[in-house]
């Protein structure tokens, strides 16, 4: 199945107090597997970007008044995500600002079946720290590119995490036979193998020797 990890930034956190997004970025899924489609856009929010959100992903309101506003690029989005199960770290906080822009500009709200990676890690984690950079941490996935919120980064991080966080490996590209994807999955999941090595002949009649002159002395 094909899944989107989508991720936002926004001018600021409350769709009440008028904060409208900056940033879409989504990455496409196909059995896990990253493919080349993608969709990216800086939105022109119309609005200021805070201060806060400023130091979270640096973009000014120099560089978005510049850009396309939301109803220039919304088809082209809906279309990317139809029909698609999407992942999202915190959906509430992404949910709430898309179907915000959405709804201002005439659609329907977005009802994909939606994968909420927090709750994941919530429930798997109970009590441990659960941001995307914690996950990262957790599972040894490299995030130093991370140095500001940018949605496209945040979507390739993630994917990652969620795989780990249902429990599959990240799946190897080396294979040659992308079609036998059980057959991938069963050798990503050996956690080991022992080879046997059958004695020759001389080494039983060895071994039967070494018995009879040690066993008796070294059992009594």
């Amino acid at each position: 199945m094909k899944e989107i990890v989508l991720d936002t930034e926004t001018t600021g956190i409350s769709v009440k107090e008028g904060h409208r997004i900056v940033e879409i970025g989504c990455i496409e899924l196909d059995n896990l597997i990253p493919t080349n489609n993608k969709f990216h856009c800086y939105l022109n929010p119309e609005r200021k970007v805070s201060e806060k959100a400023f130091e979270v992903h640096g973009y000014t309101d120099e560089f978005l008044a510049k850009q396309k506003k939301f109803p220039y690029i919304a088809e082209e989005f809906l279309n990317f995500i139809d029909g698609k199960r999407l992942i999202i770290h915190n959906s509430e906080f992404d949910l709430a600002h898309l179907n915000n822009e959405l709804l201002l500009h005439g659609h329907n709200k977005i009802n994909n079946e939606v994968v909420d990676t927090l709750i994941l890690a919530r429930d798997k984690f109970p009590g441990s720290p659960n941001s995307l950079d914690a996950l990262c941490k957790k599972y040894r996935i490299d995030n130093s590119v991370r140095t500001k919120h940018t949605a496209l980064v945040d979507c390739e991080l993630l994917a990652k995490v969620y795989i780990n966080l249902i429990d599959q490996k990240e799946p190897s590209l080396d294979f040659k036979n992308k079609e036998s994807l059980e057959d991938e999955k069963k050798i990503l999941n050996i956690s080991y193998f022992k080879k046997i090595i059958k004695p020759h002949q001389n080494e039983l009649k060895d071994h039967d020797e070494y018995l009879k002159k040690h066993l008796k002395k070294n059992f009594f």
